[in-house]
């Protein structure tokens, strides 16, 4: 464990093992789900997806995501409590990007560009929701107009 209370190790294991993995954030509900395995076009597959309520939704989500592929044996799950920025500063980023690049070159590397794009707008987005009392939200006190 390091000073943030994550097995740093232990997730990069995951990253560079793991056929298909499940990024569940500690900020939003979206999850980040990693497919490595290569499709007809030599690409893995990155995307910030919605929750589901279990490992069959996962699966099921995973066959119409990817129908030319067959279902993984396994999907690893890990927690990221912290913000995805975190996920940079602390060079775990660096390794989902290393993996899927040399799996599906550049195209990969734009692939998870957006999806990191795509985790950090959701988070300012919660954010601001947060701060204005937004949907899932309840205002503790308001400026008296």
């Amino acid at each position: 464990m390091n000073d943030h209370g994550l097995d740093i190790e232990a997730i990069i294991r995951v990253i560079e093992e793991a056929d298909v993995f499940v990024v569940r954030f500690g900020l939003i509900d979206q999850r980040l789900l990693v497919d490595t395995r290569a499709d007809d076009e030599g690409r893995p597959y990155i995307r910030v997806v919605p929750p589901v309520g279990s490992a069959e939704e996962r699966y099921r989500f995973l066959r119409r995501e990817r129908p030319g592929l067959p279902l993984p044996e396994q999907i690893t799950v890990f927690h990221w409590p912290h913000a995805a920025q975190a996920m940079k500063d602390l060079g775990v980023w660096e390794h989902i990007e290393q993996r899927l690049s040399v799996i599906g070159g550049e195209q990969s590397e734009a692939d998870a560009a957006r999806a990191f794009s795509e985790a950090r707008r959701l988070e300012r987005a919660d954010v601001l929701a947060a701060i204005q009392g937004g949907e899932g939200y309840e205002t503790l006190w308001e400026r008296e107009r």
